[in-house]
């Protein structure tokens, strides 16, 4: 979906195109400048001068002679004091490393110049990329859901951006979207960053970039009425979504609570996802609260969003006495040996309580190589093979995918497990355990096996809609334990469906199985 450079001047700006004053002219160099050829720190080696940033930076196209790899060099005179702050900041982000943040390899003071030697990105700047018009919903929830958990991980190190803006957003040729040039200031915060993903919907989505929201910048302001209130994307252009257009407008307006960057990345992540995906839940979307009290009366689609706060607290307050009743059942003393009422499941302990019996302990279901495939209806077959190695007892042995380029899943919506059980089963959970953490997946149960074709899987992704459990969100861990599963309702088919792959310890993007565990109740 990228366009051609359009820009006037030449190549892609790889960094430095952040909220600062973009009219400053960059100063001239003549004496000590740079020139293509020449070979900085003995390693880097300049090849093309692409511009000069709002900063007064040059930002080269180099060489690392050594690797033999593209790099971006950005260049600053002069360098000592003046350039400390851009040093600083190169080696806070180069702690941080993330498929959607740009790499960061070197940063030296020379004195009379300092340089930062970055990721060379081969693609163009999603202010370049709109040049051309607006995104379509899809492709701009995409980049909004990469920029979000590239600023998740940099705030999990309790650091801040602080300067998430189209111009450092960096969409490859590949897709891969790139957060480039941290640059946080005193006056930066997490909610400064959350709030300027909004600013990055708001612009993919209508081509105008919120000033007064989230920062000065030479993009067009947004669109505003009478009284400077900004214009909703739905009423610059015709064909955006209402769920994207609340949830812009709610990161936008600062009445309303800023989500943390990793829960906006978790919403993103279950928008992002094709119009005909089966599993995506038909509901909006993430909503916040308001922190000011005392607000003027709020238009329809507002007051909605505030009686969904109302609702959680009920849920909340459900979810706990539904708890207790769980609690209080399963710690009851009985003379009878009576089990716990209808609806109320038992947890088996390892020691009996006030002299009940305890509900036996899981066992585990024993699974044969042919009682496991791979469940693939968008790819070319060739990952098929090797599925027993999931279940072979071995946590050193795995079925591996190939290697993607891109998140979540390349070019596809997921891949999935299909678990045949030998028989109709009381299962209590699935345990999955993977070789890198990071990904994202959900269990489902369904009827029958249609075969191992694309017609078969595309069948079973369509047909398989009971989600057991919660699904996992860039999971933390590299064991996903799915649970859940109602008491008494016995299960013979399960797909355990990944939309996300993990990054293996070898910086690629990878999913490998070692193991699956199936426990069946006692």
């Amino acid at each position: 979906m990228t366009s051609e450079n359009s820009t006037e001047g030449g190549p892609v700006t790889q960094v430095g195109e952040g909220q600062e004053a973009e009219e400053a002219t960059p100063p001239v160099l003549t004496v000590g400048a740079p020139r293509v050829g020449e070979v900085l720190a003995d390693r880097y080696e300049l090849a093309e001068h692409i511009n000069d940033d709002a900063a007064g930076r040059q930002v080269w196209q180099g060489v690392d002679v050594i690797l033999r790899r593209p790099v971006a060099v950005v260049l600053r005179y002069p360098g000592g004091d003046s350039a400390q702050e851009m040093l600083q900041a190169a080696v806070t982000a180069s702690r941080v490393i993330h498929p959607n943040l740009a790499g960061v390899y070197d940063a030296i003071d020379e004195d009379t110049r300092a340089y930062v030697v970055r990721e060379w990105i081969d693609g163009e700047a999603l202010r370049q990329l709109v040049v051309d018009g607006p995104l379509d919903a899809e492709w701009a929830t995409s980049i909004a859901h990469s920029v979000a958990s590239a600023v998740a991980a940099v705030h999990a190190t309790g650091m801040v951006h602080g300067n998430v803006h189209p111009g450092t957003v960096m969409v490859g040729h590949d897709s891969r979207v790139v957060l480039a040039d941290a640059r946080a200031t005193e006056g930066d915060t997490p909610d400064t960053d959350v709030r300027a993903i909004g600013g990055i919907l708001y612009f993919a989505l209508t081509g105008h970039w919120p000033h007064a929201e989230v920062g000065p910048s030479s993009l067009p302001d947004a669109v505003r009425d009478g009284s400077g209130a900004i214009a909703a994307p739905r009423m610059v252009r015709a064909g955006v979504p209402a769920y994207l257009d609340d949830l812009t407008m709610d990161l936008l307006d600062d009445r309303l609570a800023l989500p943390s960057a990793d829960v906006l990345a978790a919403e993103l992540d279950r928008l992002d996802v094709a119009a005909d995906e089966p599993f995506i839940v038909d509901a909006g979307p993430l909503r916040f609260s308001a922190v000011e009290e005392g607000l003027p009366e709020q238009p329809p689609a507002t007051r909605r969003k505030l009686m969904l706060g109302v609702a959680s607290l009920l849920i909340v307050a459900t979810v706990g006495l539904l708890l207790g009743i769980r609690v209080l059942a399963d710690r009851g003393d009985t003379d009878d040996g009576a089990a716990p009422g209808p609806g109320v499941a038992a947890t088996a302990t390892n020691e009996p309580s006030g002299g009940s019996t305890a509900p036996a302990a899981p066992k585990a279901v024993a699974l044969t190589r042919d009682q496991v495939r791979i469940v693939d209806p968008e790819g070319d077959r060739t990952e098929l093979s090797d599925a027993p190695l999931m279940v072979d007892g071995k946590r050193d042995t795995a079925w591996e995918s190939d290697t993607y380029r891109n998140l979540p899943f390349g070019d596809k919506s997921g891949m999935g497990v299909l678990i045949k059980l030998a028989e109709p089963t009381d299962v209590s959970s699935v345990q999955v355990n993977l070789s890198a953490t990071g990904a994202s997946a959900a269990l489902f149960s369904g009827q029958g096996d249609p075969g191992s074709t694309a017609a078969g899987d595309r069948k079973i992704v369509s047909d398989y809609k009971t989600r057991i459990g919660e699904p996992f969100e860039n999971h933390e861990a590299t064991t996903l334990t799915f649970q859940g599963f109602p008491p008494d309702v016995k299960h013979q088919y399960l797909l355990i469906w990944f939309t996300k792959l993990p990054t293996t310890s070898d910086g690629r993007m990878r999913l490998e199985i070692q193991e699956i565990t199936v426990q069946a109740r006692g």
